[in-house]
């Protein structure tokens, strides 16, 4: 239907309902028990923890970033999952992230928004357990050129500005 649609309006919509609902739910556990492991609630339910803040706004990511960080001390977490956390909450901050997990778009294509050191990202990366940039990048239709990345970074810090 294409995303202006009527249709895609209302599936956001929908989805919106779905998350703030989630959100309440989240919060009322984390703030009860902590950050609970999968021994705990399982994988998917200590994924679904990470995803529902992972997908909220800064307030909500900046007072539970602390608590996510104890866990993954603690095993309680994964370091992967904090990793793209950390990327998302430095950049709503405006700072440069430092996984390369977080990809910006517009009407002429993708790119990895503003990152920090692009040359040892990849090293940062097997830190934490996620696997090279380049590949992750291609679920975008990006070709991740380290050299290529560092002339545009000035360009790209502009755009993510808006």
């Amino acid at each position: 239907y294409g995303q202006e649609s009527k249709e895609m309006k209302e599936l956001w919509e929908t989805i919106k309902y779905y998350d703030s609902v989630d959100l309440i739910k989240v919060i009322t556990i984390l703030d009860k028990y902590g950050w609970l492991g999968p021994d705990v609630v399982g994988n998917n339910g200590n994924q679904t923890l990470f995803l529902v803040i992972q997908h909220s706004d800064i307030e909500i990511q900046d007072k539970y970033l602390p608590m996510m960080r104890e866990a993954v001390k603690n095993k309680k977490a994964q370091a992967s999952s904090l990793a793209l956390l950390e990327d998302r909450v430095a950049l709503r901050h405006g700072k440069k992230q430092i996984f390369g997990s977080q990809i910006s778009c517009d009407k002429d294509g993708c790119w990895v928004s503003p990152l920090e050191d692009p040359d040892n990202v990849d090293k940062r990366r097997a830190e934490v357990g996620l696997g090279l940039l380049a590949d992750y990048v291609k679920n975008w239709n990006i070709k991740w050129d380290v050299v290529e990345y560092k002339k545009l970074l000035p360009e790209i810090e502009k755009k993510d500005k808006k």
